[in-house]
């Protein structure tokens, strides 16, 4: 799972770059980022902590984040995020940190601090980098069409038609994320990287003054900026990348002195982006390794099967299926199969978040 982190100059996105990687990149109103940072992070799962404790296992893997910081300014034509566009279109979400902070020492680059007015202006942005495309293709289809043998022509016809009504739809201000779309349609749309059709994680970066109503602002810019394929977190990446230096216990106890939930708004933020991507977890628990495995939501057993291993997939026979819960609380399979919890299911099994999974196959 691929995140790009974007957002204007001096919105705090290496901070947040910096909490979510346990990184150390540049920050600060002067930092001189000309490429992305790239780091790599963990998906909190206290399932897996859950079975890691029950089995001790030789190694322990949670789903992993790669998270992409791209330089803060425009990706308009002139901007220095334009060349990273096409980049940023084939990931797979946007994490647009948008700033809500003041501070003197960094001063906004428009002058004021307005999260609303910075929304706006990067929305656009990539709005006209998806209209640029449109209108590139548009050219090329028209030259095609003046030579085209008739039995091309259906197919660049009906692309036409696509990209045109798309075309309305951003003009309007409507994202292609946000465009309802059929089964043909979707299919054509993947052959085109529009960065507007990626969900979006806005994050908004408050002050530590602003931690109390973090919820009340997070419910705010949802109400205001929500929609399909778009989540709200509100955090304060200045303090997260600070206590991403401690050990858990320390950063616990922190948090207790500040008067802060236990959960990090990180943790929260992490999940929401996962969420966004329409994935959950399986887990694999033993004693060599208890793993989550992302996974599509409405993935069959196989498709799952076929995460772990290819081979898996081809040989699949069928799965032995356990609650993660109730396999923690009856302490073992054995256990959980002598109450009648350990079911066995077919090719046609949807996956459940949280499911463990024994794979049974032969080729």
């Amino acid at each position: 799972m691929d995140l790009a982190i974007i957002g204007l100059a001096r919105s705090g996105k290496a901070s947040f770059f910096n909490a979510v990687t346990r990184g150390r990149a540049q920050v600060g109103a002067f930092s001189a980022q000309t490429e992305p940072n790239i780091g790599v992070a963990h998906v909190p799962d206290p399932r897996v902590d859950a079975l890691a404790r029950l089995y001790t296992p030789k190694k322990t893997t949670y789903a992993e984040v790669r998270w992409v910081d791209y330089p803060g300014g425009g990706f308009g034509p002139e901007g220095p995020g334009a060349r990273f566009v096409a980049e940023i279109a084939g990931l797979d979400a946007l994490v647009h940190v948008v700033r809500a902070f003041a501070d003197e020492a960094v001063p906004h680059p428009l002058g004021t601090v307005d999260p609303a007015r910075d929304i706006e202006s990067l929305d656009l942005e990539l709005t006209f980098a998806d209209l640029a495309l449109i209108e590139r293709r548009l050219g090329r289809i028209d030259a095609e069409l003046r030579s085209v043998k008739a039995a091309e022509r259906a197919r660049l016809d009906a692309d036409r038609a696509l990209l045109v009504r798309l075309q309305g739809e951003l003009e309007a201000g409507r994202a292609v994320r946000a465009v309802a779309l059929d089964d043909a349609a979707r299919k054509q749309l993947a052959t085109y990287q529009f960065v507007t059709r990626l969900p979006v994680l806005l994050v908004v970066n408050i002050d530590e003054d602003q931690l109390a109503a973090a919820a009340a602002i997070e419910a705010e810019y949802a109400a205001r900026c929500g929609g399909p394929g778009v989540a709200v977190a509100a955090l304060c990446a200045k303090l997260e990348a600070e206590l991403a230096l401690l050990d858990a216990a320390d950063a616990a106890e922190f948090r207790r002195d500040l008067g802060l939930p236990p959960e990090s708004p990180l943790d929260r933020a992490i999940r929401a982006a996962y969420a966004l991507l329409g994935l959950h977890s399986f887990l694999t628990a033993g004693e060599d390794e208890c793993r989550a495995w992302p996974v599509r939501r409405g993935a069959t057993a196989p498709e799952a099967a076929g995460r772990i291993h290819s081979d898996l997939e081809r040989g699949f026979i069928r799965a032995e299926v356990a609650a993660w819960d109730e396999l923690v609380t009856a302490g073992s399979i054995p256990e959980l199969k002598k109450r009648g919890r350990l079911r066995t299911e077919g090719k046609g099994y949807v996956v459940q978040d949280g499911d463990v999974l024994n794979i049974l196959f032969n080729l």
